[in-house]
């Protein structure tokens, strides 16, 4: 017999599989169940669509009456640019509401479940709660603090390298790790890389699945506007670009790249502040970021504190060569104590590399790991 988590799971399922397509909304999976047989399925397609629940009782039409419905977030109760979801449970006589987690939006938070419950309908909540609060774990971030999730991915040899002497670091990892960064991409609204990055290896940064994918945005932190004009994410125009720059960045050269149909963002400091840019990043609702960056890059987030999960594939190679690169810079450290403390979140094998995903060692919430150290 089918329990309440298989179906809440089947929703969970039908969430997953739209990851990356409904920013700035959160992913949400639906499931009409009723005398033990599923009667609707939906998920919420892409923000400014119908939600999940809509899509899930329309498919399951007038059999819904008296029927169960299971959803991975709690359903809205207020007007956005689509009705409220509660209002057509209620209307569709709905016996019973199994949630996974809570919303915490303080346009919904707790008051769909009200909502809900003052019309009679049964409600309850937690089943299957840790995968989804999982599932949207950007948008709870991105809500919760207006800044997006930061995940910083590296790729290193045994070792602990990037790149050799020369900057040569193609490739370090195999194919099938290659392939998973590229998942990554296609789920993270945007891409951030430095100009080092940009100049050495001339990367197009998008996504490129068997299916095909999301582009996410293209950031690029670029202090004095150094990029070539025949760089390929200014010339090949599949995804939105912006290049990043400080405050005495040259404004003629800033006029040329703006004409390839790049956006140029001038900070108001001549470097770049990475709390400045992520409240700005945060203010034009890119809900997580995804850094592909050097040394350099990586240790300015690492530094700041400014990121919620490090992606590691470690190759088996060793290069063997004390000045190659290494995954962060930063500043240099006397003691062990003065390291930065981290929780492994899971290892697994992704072909023959090793995947290591970790994320702050902190006290609790959405704080940055700064503000414990």
């Amino acid at each position: 017999m089918a329990t309440k988590e298989m179906y809440m799971k089947l929703a969970l399922e039908m969430a997953e599989a739209v990851v990356g397509q409904t920013s700035p909304n959160p992913t949400v999976g639906c499931v009409v169940v009723k005398d033990g047989i599923i009667i609707g399925m939906g998920a919420h397609m892409k923000a400014g669509d119908a939600h999940a629940e809509v899509n899930a009782l329309n498919d399951a039409g007038d059999g819904a009456k008296g029927a169960d419905l299971y959803v991975t977030l709690e359903p809205c109760s207020h007007y956005g640019k689509t009705p409220p979801c509660t209002d057509l449970i209620i209307a569709k006589q709905i016996r019973n509401v199994y949630i996974a987690s809570l919303d915490p939006n303080p346009l919904v938070s707790g008051r769909g479940v009200e909502k809900l419950l003052q019309a009679g309908i049964n409600v309850k909540t937690g089943i299957c709660e840790d995968e989804a609060i999982n599932l949207n774990k950007y948008f709870f971030h991105y809500i919760k603090t207006k800044k997006p999730y930061v995940t910083l991915k590296t790729a290193v040899t045994l070792d602990g390298k990037t790149a050799a002497t020369s900057g040569d670091s193609k490739w370090i990892t195999s194919e099938a790790s290659r392939l998973d960064v590229h998942e990554y991409r296609h789920k993270h609204d945007a891409i951030l890389a430095g100009i080092n990055t940009i100049i050495r290896d001339n990367p197009h940064l998008t996504t490129r699945l068997p299916r095909g994918g999301k582009n996410p945005i293209r950031i690029i932190l670029d202090t004095h506007l150094a990029i070539p004009l025949s760089s390929n994410l200014l010339i090949d125009k599949q995804a939105p670009t912006i290049i990043v720059c400080g405050s005495d960045a040259d404004g003629e050269k800033q006029g040329k790249i703006e004409q390839t149909g790049a956006t140029v963002k001038r900070m108001a400091q001549t470097k770049i502040e990475m709390s400045d840019l992520l409240q700005w990043l945060g203010e034009e609702q890119i809900t997580s970021l995804f850094v592909e960056g050097g040394s350099t890059v990586h240790g300015s987030f690492l530094e700041s504190g400014f990121f919620q999960e490090i992606i590691m594939y470690m190759a088996p190679k060793l290069l063997g060569d004390s000045t190659g690169f290494p995954a962060f810079g930063g500043a240099k450290k006397s003691l062990m104590a003065e390291s930065y403390p981290l929780h492994f979140k899971s290892v697994e094998l992704i072909g023959p590399d090793l995947k290591v995903v970790a994320i702050p060692a902190k006290c609790g919430g959405d704080e940055d790991i700064h503000r414990h150290r």
